[in-house]
């Protein structure tokens, strides 16, 4: 009888593996769907992200006129920041193939939202062995609303998670090593330096993790690995050294602005108000309530940074952790990770900063690992709990066989239906206000510069002259639309210092007022006006 062949391909893994592909694309749609109006605008810092990014991508040269600069000296005179390199050098990538727009940037910021879920569920899964355990911890992920408010956001700290997790991912595999050969070196170190250069709070965070390397020196070899994980990261410091050294101030002057810690201030009182400020951090009610209070952050109404199922099963993984894994080196560093992650926010002035605590949501996930194992028990425990029961029919059970009874796993099982019920019916309620009430945040995002830029370039009049003030450097966003129409710089003239404006000429100002000037638009903040 005649028997069709059926092609290797088809019996094999390949389409596993096409399936997981298009699922998780068809979710990575959904999880940016909105961002084309949601949030809305553009606001200055994004704009000038992208547009150094756009710079780089087509003359190696920022905003400032440095070649492919460590980091990014963005704005002018008083408003001047210095920018982290990675995002922007990431972006700029983007911006080699794709047209530059808005919406990109925002993709591209989704992104490596998306990954990082994704990588914790990985990491749950090789912690766990079990794929049900990984999925479960990336979907509550991709769910929780303290990632989902800063996917799309073109800021820094977006990337903080990826990193973060790239380097938990790096370090769970070293531990299983007991040496640490060179391409393992290299692998930590690697990630430690991608997280110290992707955020101003990744500077310090870098280095307390690198410090908690010290807790899987439990042997002479494991030590000269710390050791050696410790050197090769510190040459990845050398180029910021050299950059402070020819740029004073310039790496310190965003703490000074948004810390306590400043020059003259007595380390008693900075010491006190570090206290406060990380006791402050942990609170649950912005943690469960109400979430970051800048709108920007966070849609205001949604609910907390967290779900309360997340919460509830870290606290049984911390509690489980304590009484059992404790000799364990790996869940030893998971909470001096959890505690070492709330300090970039506790060391500045505003109270529970998602932006700078989005490590502390990382370990916070990643805490949840052990309570989902327990309340999950496999196939394997099941039988021996089982055959202990078998055995010790008409005896005392013993004191290891305690909680594996049928009605204990049944309980347990019964719990974590309904902490996975609440995470859903929390998603969605979250889901419902955010994309509601989401693009209404107009001011937050510089919306109104838009309608301001769109009548100066609708008069005949050039150039266009850019006026900063109270409201920030608001030239950047002229400069970034421009570029997204494809209109020359000539168009534009950015007046720095007390630089006059000609007669009859047609400004953009961030000033609330103007003086001898004839006012032809006013759009929120922002004002459009001709000189006389």
């Amino acid at each position: 009888m005649f028997r069709m062949r059926v092609p290797p391909i088809l019996t094999s893994k390949y389409p596993r593996i096409l399936l997981w592909v298009a699922g998780i694309t068809l979710l990575f749609i959904g999880y940016t769907s909105g961002l084309s109006h949601n949030p809305p605008g553009f606001q200055v810092d994004e704009s000038a992200i992208a547009y150094n990014a756009y710079l780089v991508s087509r003359t190696g040269v920022g905003e400032s006129g440095t070649r492919f600069p460590l980091y990014f000296q963005m704005f002018t005179e008083g408003f001047t920041q210095y920018v982290s390199p990675t995002q922007v050098y990431l972006l700029a990538l983007v911006f080699r193939f794709v047209p530059p727009s808005i919406l990109a940037a925002r993709i591209f910021s989704a992104f490596w939202v998306f990954a990082a879920c994704l990588l914790l569920g990985l990491l749950a899964k090789r912690i766990s062995g079990r794929v049900v355990i990984g999925i479960i911890v990336a979907a509550i992920a991709l769910l929780t609303p303290w990632f989902f408010d800063i996917r799309g956001l073109v800021f820094e700290p977006h990337f903080v998670p990826f990193a973060v997790a790239l380097f938990l991912i790096t370090l769970y595999d070293a531990q299983a090593k007991e040496r640490w050969n060179w391409r393992t070196v290299a692998s930590l170190a690697s990630a430690l330096a991608l997280l110290t250069y992707c955020y101003t709070s990744g500077r310090l965070l870098g280095a307390l993790l690198a410090l908690g390397l010290i807790l899987f020196a439990i042997s002479a070899q494991r030590l000269i690995g710390v050791i050696q994980t410790w050197l090769l990261y510190g040459l990845t410091l050398v180029p910021i050294f050299l950059f402070d050294r020819h740029h004073p101030q310039a790496l310190v002057k965003r703490l000074y602005e948004i810390s306590y810690i400043r020059p003259g201030v007595p380390w008693r009182d900075i010491a006190s108000e570090f206290v406060r400020r990380y006791l402050e951090d942990q609170s649950l009610y912005p943690l469960l309530m109400t979430g970051d209070s800048h709108p920007r952050h966070h849609v205001h109404g949604c609910g907390g940074a967290i779900l309360f199922a997340t919460l509830i099963l870290a606290v049984i993984s911390l509690l489980l952790v304590f009484a059992r894994r404790w000799s364990d080196p790996w869940w030893r560093f998971v909470l001096y990770g959890l505690a070492a992650s709330i300090v970039p926010g506790a060391i500045t002035n505003w109270p529970f900063h998602e932006l700078r605590l989005l490590s502390y949501a990382v370990f916070l996930l990643l805490l949840t690992v052990p309570a989902l194992e327990w309340l999950l028990p496999s196939q394997e425990s099941k039988k021996i709990g089982d055959e202990r029961n078998h055995e010790t029919i008409g005896s005392q059970q013993p004191q290891a066989a305690i909680g594996d009874t049928g009605s204990s796993r049944s309980a347990r099982l019964a719990i974590l239906i309904l902490l996975l019920a609440a995470t859903i019916l929390q998603g969605i309620r979250y889901q419902t206000i955010f994309r509601r009430d989401g693009p209404k945040r107009p001011f937050e995002f510089d919306v109104p510069y838009k309608a301001a830029y769109d009548a100066a370039t609708a008069e005949p009049i050039r150039p266009i002259y850019l006026q900063d003030g109270k409201w920030g450097p608001g030239y950047m966003h002229a400069m970034w639309y421009a570029t997204i129409e494809g209109r020359p710089k000539s168009e534009f003239v950015h007046l720095t210092g007390r630089g006059r404006v000609p007669s009859g000429s047609i400004v953009i100002t961030s000033n609330e007022n103007c003086e001898n000037c004839e006012i032809i638009k006013r759009s929120g903040v922002y004002l459009l006006y001709r000189a006389n």
